[in-house]
């Protein structure tokens, strides 16, 4: 089976993660020469350890608050003036992480203004690199040209999932060749092909690199031999959920069978010693977060008093189901009118009329989710992971959605690899849609899957995407 690869880290993401970095280093030595010749006293030397911490809480935050903001994902959708939006927030926010490391470490301040003139030139900078990496569309390097085998049912997955240009950034495709056993209500706007000789022939002259095998029958209808062949030439040979996988961060949960999981890389079973180190990082983080937060929680408090009256209830639980399918109750500010399920569970909605003034705000940035320390502190959750529903929803959608309760052999989460690619859920489909995310990251756990969501999710409440 193929392996997936995080689109965070394609090869156009890692040419602009480089160029950037030494775009910061460069600023940050060009500014303390600068110093120098201005004739400021103990600015320390090259060879000494504190110039290079200096320079870790000079870059270090930059790329990471960069990464937040999701600068770095490849099929992000912005303009240049959204990218130079997103690079102001990444500064301020870098410069912000910087002076917190300066007021909790023994590191003394650079003089002057060194520190805001160094962020001002690095603004610049970085805007330049943007500006002519858009040009030169630093997204397309290392695509691969793409061969279809099929044009049914499950090729036209590719169709309906991949219909934008970021969808296909990674990759330009050749074409589908209808197969034996596909069917008709398959590839509908798509180039089909029709081969006049053999397809290892057709590969090679038309420079493909990579064949996706989506044929609807595949038993004594490939052609194994010319595929073999094109293997020989280095030609890549990928099946069509490996393929979705690695270019949408999902599992197409309608296309797998029973071999594909037994045979994938992934789905490791969670052992003793990453549980009780997940339960210590979830703890520290969580005491973090509450020290941090509970002046806003504080506010919050007041804020919805004040909309909805003194003896209005603040906080609000429900039943949820966690891992293993055991139920808990998870506590949250509360952002609907207390009369909102008086005729019983309903699916939030966009735009739902249920939703207080307050509780708009709050849940737009999350806020909503705060209480939710508590949950993580004693053990129903973790930080990152599939949300949890509720028992009435989950009944429904394990009798409808295959694969659905595997969900639950993690730990739900405050936030999760879904939240970051789907983030908004409303009906018995987005559930559907949720559970391909949820299962890729089941698929791929790893501390550090677990550390870039927590990352990208500040995108999420910076720029207000919650719901």
């Amino acid at each position: 089976m193929a392996g997936s690869k995080f689109h965070n880290l394609d090869p156009g993401s890692r040419a602009i993660i480089l160029a950037e970095f030494l775009v910061l280093i460069g600023v940050f030595v060009i500014g303390v020469e600068l110093l120098r010749l201005s004739g400021f006293e103990g600015i320390p030397a090259y060879g000494e350890g504190i110039l290079l911490l200096h320079c870790l809480a000079f870059t270090f935050p930059i790329q990471l608050s960069i990464l937040s903001v999701g600068l770095y994902n490849q099929k992000i959708r912005e303009t240049f003036r959204g990218v130079i939006r997103r690079l102001l927030v990444s500064i301020a926010l870098g410069y912000f992480i910087s002076s917190v490391i300066y007021v909790l470490t023994p590191l003394d301040v650079l003089p002057g203004n060194f520190r805001e003139l160094l962020y001002a030139a690095v603004m610049m900078g970085l805007t330049t690199i943007r500006y002519f990496a858009l040009k030169m569309q630093y997204e397309h390097m290392g695509r691969k040209r793409i061969l279809v085998l099929g044009a049914g049912e499950r090729a036209s997955i590719i169709e309906k999932r991949m219909r934008r240009k970021s969808d296909r950034v990674s990759f330009e495709m050749a074409g589908f060749i209808r197969m034996p056993g596909d069917s008709d209500e398959g590839i509908k706007r798509e180039t089909i092909l029709e081969l006049d000789q053999p397809l290892e022939s057709f590969v090679l002259a038309n420079g493909v690199e990579e064949i996706v095998i989506a044929a609807d029958e595949r038993r004594a209808n490939l052609p194994v031999d010319s595929l073999f062949l094109c293997k020989l030439r280095g030609v890549e040979i990928t099946d069509i959920i490996d393929f979705i996988e690695r270019e949408s961060g999902q599992i197409a949960v309608n296309l797998i069978y029973p071999s594909w999981v037994i045979y994938s890389n992934g789905f490791h079973s969670t052992n003793y010693l990453r549980s009780s180190l997940d339960w210590v990082c979830n703890t520290f983080l969580g005491l973090i977060v509450l020290f941090l937060t509970w002046p806003l929680m504080l506010i919050t408090v007041i804020m919805i008093k004040l909309e909805e009256g003194i003896r209005a209830p603040v906080l609000y639980s429900q039943e949820r189901i966690g891992l293993n399918g055991q139920p808990f109750n998870i506590y949250k500010f509360r952002s609907m009118r207390t009369d909102a399920e008086k005729d019983g569970a309903k699916w939030a909605q966009k735009e739902d009329p249920r939703v207080t003034k307050v509780g708009n705000f709050i849940r737009k940035y999350r806020i909503d989710e705060l209480p939710q320390i508590y949950n993580v502190l004693v053990g129903d959750m973790g930080f990152v992971g599939p949300r949890p529903e509720r028992p009435a929803f989950v009944k429904e959608l394990v009798l409808s959605i295959p694969y659905y309760n595997q969900r639950h052999n993690v730990k739900p989460g405050l936030t999760g690899w879904a939240q970051l690619k789907y983030p908004y859920g409303s009906t018995e489909a987005d559930a559907l849609e949720k559970l391909k995310f949820d299962l890729y990251y089941i698929k791929h756990r790893s501390f550090l899957l677990d550390l870039l969501i927590l990352v990208r999710t500040a995108e999420i409440i910076l720029f207000g995407k919650g719901r």
